[in-house]
């Protein structure tokens, strides 16, 4: 089971998972839960681990080896892949046993490589989740949905490490799919979250969650 840590009430209404990006951990992503716990007061918080230590930041871990960045075998990310999708799907499904909760409370947030998780878990659970939020990361496969959750993709225009470009072959690839994603603009950011994709991503939360 991904090893993680957790902020937010011991009762809560919702759920949050953070899914961080290649080469960082949980702890990367989980600093944005004291940002949203003011808003979300009645929300809990949870970050998982990626599965395996990062071939590119051995301090660091990853969901998959990415060749053209490590050098690693495609096979072997395609493997990689696999197993870290059943693995998050597992862990998803006894993270909403642990607080209580049915799927539609609960909401993905994905950054880089997080995000291309959470779109290949999200749509193919079981049962519908609440939403998926995508910061700068693109959509891996084309496969027939389980569920389509209300999805927000949000990239910056300057990113050198995911393409901007990316954001919108996502948006045409999941709406050939049959979702209808929300898209937002980080005008001037390069691979990171900006204050106003933040925002953006406030605003999506109020609104699935409400």
């Amino acid at each position: 089971m991904l090893k993680d840590a957790r902020k937010g009430p011991e009762k809560a209404d919702a759920l949050v998972v953070f899914l961080h990006g290649y080469g960082a951990d949980g702890a990367d992503l989980l600093g944005i839960a004291d940002v949203l716990m003011p808003v979300f007061p009645n929300v809990a918080f949870r970050a998982p681990d990626a599965p395996e230590p990062c071939i590119g930041n051995p301090m660091g871990r990853q969901w998959f080896p990415v060749p053209w960045l490590d050098g690693s075998d495609p096979v072997a990310m395609g493997r990689s892949l696999a197993a870290s999708t059943a693995e998050l799907d597992t862990y998803l499904t006894k993270c909403l046993s642990d607080e209580g909760l049915r799927p539609p409370m609960l909401v993905l947030f994905g950054f880089s490589q997080g995000t291309m998780m959470a779109l290949q878990v999200g749509p193919q659970r079981a049962e519908p989740i609440g939403g998926i939020i995508c910061f700068s990361g693109r959509l891996l496969k084309d496969a027939p949905l389980t569920t389509k959750p209300p999805v927000l993709l949000l990239h910056g225009d300057e990113d050198p490490v995911v393409p901007f470009a990316d954001m919108a072959d996502a948006d045409k690839r999941l709406r050939a799919l049959g979702l209808t994603p929300e898209t937002h603009v980080m005008h001037g950011m390069q691979h990171g979250i900006s204050q106003d994709g933040l925002v953006r991503a406030v605003a999506f939360l109020q609104k699935i969650l409400a």
